[in-house]
C-alpha cells in the first residue's frame, strides 16, 4: 500500500464530483489541511475516514486503497 496512490485516488475521485477539498472536508468533520496531507502523500485516512470516503465516492475500500482498479 502506497500513500502516494490513496491520495491520488482521493484527489481523482474529488475532482471527478467537482469537489474542493474544503467540500471533502466538510462531509468528512475534519480540516482542508488534513484532506491536502491525505492527497500529498504525507498522511493517510484513519478507518472511518476510509469508510466515509468509500461512501461518498461509491467506490470499494479496495480500490481507494488501490488494491484492485
Amino acid at each position: 500500500m502506497n500513500k502516494t496512490n490513496i491520495g491520488k485516488t482521493i484527489k481523482e475521485l474529488r475532482l471527478e464530483k467537482n469537489m474542493t477539498q474544503s467540500d471533502l472536508a466538510k462531509m468528512l468533520f475534519v480540516s482542508q489541511d488534513t484532506i491536502s496531507l491525505w492527497e500529498l502523500g504525507k498522511s493517510l485516512p484513519d478507518v472511518n475516514a476510509v469508510i466515509t470516503l468509500c461512501q461518498i465516492f461509491s467506490v470499494s475500500a479496495d480500490y481507494l486503497l488501490g488494491l484492485e482498479k
